[in-house]
């Protein structure tokens, strides 16, 4: 089956059981999957959980797959995943379309859930679970790790899917958690972060004040920061550092 929207669809089936062994699944619980493709996932967490709810944007594979899994527990939902109203679920599963992997994560993230198992492109995942002082981190590391604990679960080649990516993937667990450290301004934020790592190896001083007027503080809030601080670059900051530099930029306290 050729792909309409670029997607990769898992075959392996030793792939396939662990993801299912990593959900620790049981009757009990109701699994929203992002991108059912042509059920093989689909078919697997039927099986282990009580009740599972896909959603499919191409027309064809939704149709399959409400034909497929017909008198099941699965509801397949024809739809966007960046649009539609999710119904009530408490885990996730999803070897996700890798050209939203940023917007329907955040997205994901905004409900209440116990624990999220995503595939994602390699590249994508070490960026979500990097640190500061890395290559790989970044405003994505950030922003994923203000909003949940993100564990490595395995990686995955390319032989595991057709048609086969030309990059390895990865199996992220995601955990919600209440934010470590105290933002503001949320979006204030995020917009600042994608400023700095824009130019993530300028010294803050400068990046700063480019900034400044894109982003709506007076730059004589800058005055307040310490001056080491301002001799950094971005990428060296933890998170805690980065939220207190927006919290003092934008109120100049």
């Amino acid at each position: 089956m050729k792909p309409k929207y670029g997607q990769h669809f898992l075959t392996d089936k030793l792939v396939l059981h662990r993801i299912i062994a990593y959900a620790d699944l049981n009757k009990k619980d109701t699994v929203l999957e992002i991108g059912g493709g042509p059920g093989n996932l689909t078919q697997k967490l039927s099986k282990a959980a009580g009740r599972v709810i896909t959603i499919e944007l191409d027309r064809k594979l939704a149709d399959n797959l409400k034909e497929l899994t017909k008198d099941t527990n699965v509801t397949v939902v024809h739809g966007d995943a960046l649009k539609v109203q999710f119904p009530s679920f408490n885990k996730v599963v999803s070897n996700l379309p890798y050209q939203i992997s940023s917007e329907i994560t955040f997205r994901l993230l905004e409900h209440q859930f116990d624990f999220a198992i995503l595939m994602y492109q390699l590249e994508f995942a070490d960026r979500m679970i990097a640190v500061a002082g890395t290559s790989d981190y970044s405003r994505l590391t950030v922003m994923a790790q203000y909003h949940s604990d993100i564990e490595l679960l395995e990686k995955v080649p390319p032989s595991a899917f057709k048609p086969q990516p030309k990059v390895q993937s990865a199996i992220l667990k995601l955990t919600p958690k209440e934010p470590p450290y105290r933002v503001n301004d949320l979006q204030f934020f995020n917009r600042l972060l994608k400023a700095l790592f824009s130019q993530r190896r300028k010294m803050l001083r400068n990046s700063l004040k480019a900034a400044a007027s894109m982003l709506g503080f007076p730059s004589e809030n800058l005055l307040k920061l310490n001056p080491d601080l301002l001799n950094q670059r971005p990428e060296t900051l933890s998170p805690e550092e980065l939220a207190e530099l927006a919290n003092i930029i934008q109120t100049g306290t």
